[in-house]
């Protein structure tokens, strides 16, 4: 049986996730004004903003001499989950 280190898993899911979102921002531009297009943009953003607390989801560290800050946000649309399906049936079924 062949094994697949979890890195090249987690980057081929990655560039699944990321291929979708970036097809559901093309069909978005592409698409007239309707309800399909409004389905195509709505997205979900995960940011570190709950887990320190303020809005910009920025955790800021201080160390007097220089100041560092982390920042992460996610966007997760209805096709960056497709894409990430496919990229997991790509996966699976084709070793």
């Amino acid at each position: 049986m062949n094994k697949r280190s979890i890195s090249i898993i987690l980057m081929i899911l990655f560039f699944g996730t990321l291929f979708g979102t970036l097809l559901g921002v093309f069909f978005g531009w592409v698409l007239p004004d309707s309800v399909v297009r409004e389905f195509f943009l709505k997205s979900v953003d995960f940011n570190l903003a709950g887990l320190v607390g303020n809005d910009t989801g920025v955790i800021t560290l201080d160390l007097i001499m220089f100041t560092i800050q982390f920042g992460l946000t996610l966007t997760f649309n209805f096709t960056s989950i497709i894409g990430f399906a496919i990229a997991y049936y790509f996966l699976r079924y084709f070793r």
